[in-house]
């Protein structure tokens, strides 16, 4: 991004937001994967807001997702420009910059760590929740010189591919009885143990009232006197 943005600055008349996406023309075709990298020549603040974020989520991505993080970047990088360029409708206009990219990684994050029910993930989402949070309202159209397209289009993409990779990547740890269930293997019924149990004491309590015990105690001077008798 950095790059792109100096050699913008080396060579003007290369105009680089022409390498942009222009929507539903062949033309703008190339800007589905030069766009992430072209960023407003003359607004410096443009591609050091989307710096930061990059950082922190692709971090983030990588670090938790390490299995499946290169393909759901990729993904998001393709996909987010895809959907920008059939479901923008001015086709004059040139759209560039990392942003869509950011809100399809935000999507996924969110969604992801939501989904997955793993403490760890669901802390991810709240931070993305509590950080970008404020990013929602890019989703709409709320200013003519923001690309909310691109933005609803990347957390689209975000959303999709944490429901088709919600399988795969860090998964929450299992428990005895959901591994003994998937080798097959039947969980002991200890309610029902408990149960007969308690029916064979109530059943022993009514054989012990049936049961009934008489004692004769005798003095033992009376035995004293019949030995006298005798």
């Amino acid at each position: 991004m950095w790059l792109a943005h100096w050699a913008d600055y080396l060579f003007p008349e290369l105009r680089f937001y022409q390498y942009g996406v222009k929507p539903q023309t062949l033309e703008g075709l190339k800007g589905i994967v030069l766009m992430p990298l072209i960023h407003a020549k003359d607004e410096i603040q443009h591609i050091i807001n989307n710096s930061l974020p990059t950082v922190v989520l692709l971090g983030a991505l990588i670090y938790f997702y390490r299995e499946i993080a290169a393909k759901v970047f990729l993904f998001s990088w393709l996909f987010t420009g895809i959907g920008l360029w059939l479901a923008a409708s001015n086709s004059h206009s040139y759209h560039i910059g990392m942003s869509g990219v950011i809100y399809a990684l935000a999507g996924f994050l969110f969604t992801s760590g939501v989904i997955r029910r793993y403490r760890p993930l669901q802390g991810i989402s709240l931070f993305v929740a509590f950080v970008y949070g404020s990013m929602i309202w890019g989703i709409f159209p709320m200013e003519a010189h923001v690309s909310w397209q691109g933005h609803f289009s990347g957390l689209l993409t975000g959303v999709i591919l944490a429901l088709i990779y919600r399988k795969h990547g860090p998964q929450p740890p299992k428990y005895q009885y959901e591994i003994e269930k998937e080798l097959g293997i039947d969980p002991p019924d200890l309610e029902g143990e408990w149960l007969a149990k308690l029916k064979e004491e109530e059943e022993r309590k009514k054989e012990a009232q049936k049961i009934k015990i008489i004692y004769h105690i005798r003095n033992p001077k009376d035995s004293e006197d019949d030995n006298d008798d005798k």
